[in-house]
C-alpha cells in the first residue's frame, strides 16, 4: 500500500495497516522537506503508484488528488472496529480505531470515519466526508459530499446535513442543515455562509 501525505493523518492509517498486516511501500507528498515518516520513505515525484490511500485530513484536498491519479485506490479498516456485514463502504474510505458501523449503512469514497465515531442503522454518508473522533449519528441520517462532523457531536435520527457543510465540535443537531454552511451549537444553528 502507498499512502499520499505524510502527516499527522497517515501516522493513524500507519497504524492501521500495521494492525490487519498490510505492508506499506512509501508515501508521497509534495513538501520536499520530509523524506521519511516512522522510517518509511517519502516520495517527492509525479508518478504516483498504487493501491494508493489518500492520508490527508482536509475533504477538499483529498478530493483533488482522488480526481487526480489514476491508480488502484485502496481501503482500511482497524480490526477494533464493529462493521456490520450488511453495510456498503466505497473505495478509499478509512475507518479507524474503535468505530462503529450499524446495519444497511451506506458510506461514499474517500471518507474518514475516525476513532470511536458511530453510525446507526440505514445512514448515508456522502463522498469525501469526515465523521470525527466520537461523533454519534444516529439512525436513518444523510451526509452530504464533502461535509466535516466535528468531533463529539450528536446527530438525531432522520436528520440531513448539506453538502460541504461544517458541523461545529460538540454540536447537538436535531433539524436538517442546508448545503455549504457553519452550523454549531446544542442546538445547532448556522453561523455563516462558506
Amino acid at each position: 500500500m502507498y499512502l499520499y501525505g505524510a502527516s499527522g493523518h497517515a501516522k493513524v492509517i500507519i497504524d492501521i495497516l500495521h494492525a490487519i498486516n498490510e505492508p506499506i511501500e512509501a508515501l508521497f507528498d509534495d513538501n520536499e522537506t520530509i523524506n521519511n515518516l516512522f522510517d518509511y520513505p517519502v516520495l517527492h515525484t509525479s508518478e504516483i503508484k498504487g493501491p494508493l490511500l489518500i492520508s490527508i485530513g482536509n475533504n477538499n484536498i483529498r478530493k483533488k488528488i482522488a480526481e487526480s491519479v489514476s491508480v488502484t485506490i485502496g481501503q482500511a479498516f482497524h480490526p477494533s472496529a464493529i462493521i456490520s456485514a450488511k453495510t456498503n463502504i466505497d473505495k478509499g474510505t478509512v475507518v479507524m480505531q474503535g468505530a462503529i458501523i450499524q446495519s444497511d449503512v451506506n458510506i461514499g469514497k474517500h471518507c474518514i470515519i475516525n476513532t470511536g465515531a458511530s453510525i446507526d442503522h440505514e445512514s448515508l454518508i456522502g463522498d469525501y466526508v469526515h465523521i470525527s473522533p466520537h461523533c454519534t449519528l444516529c439512525g436513518n441520517v444523510e451526509i452530504g459530499e464533502g461535509v466535516l462532523i466535528g468531533a463529539g457531536t450528536t446527530i438525531i435520527p432522520g436528520v440531513k446535513i448539506g453538502c460541504w457543510s461544517v458541523i461545529g465540535a460538540g454540536s447537538v443537531v436535531a433539524k436538517d442543515i442546508p448545503d455549504h454552511v457553519l452550523a454549531v451549537g446544542n442546538r445547532c444553528k448556522v453561523v455563516k455562509n462558506l
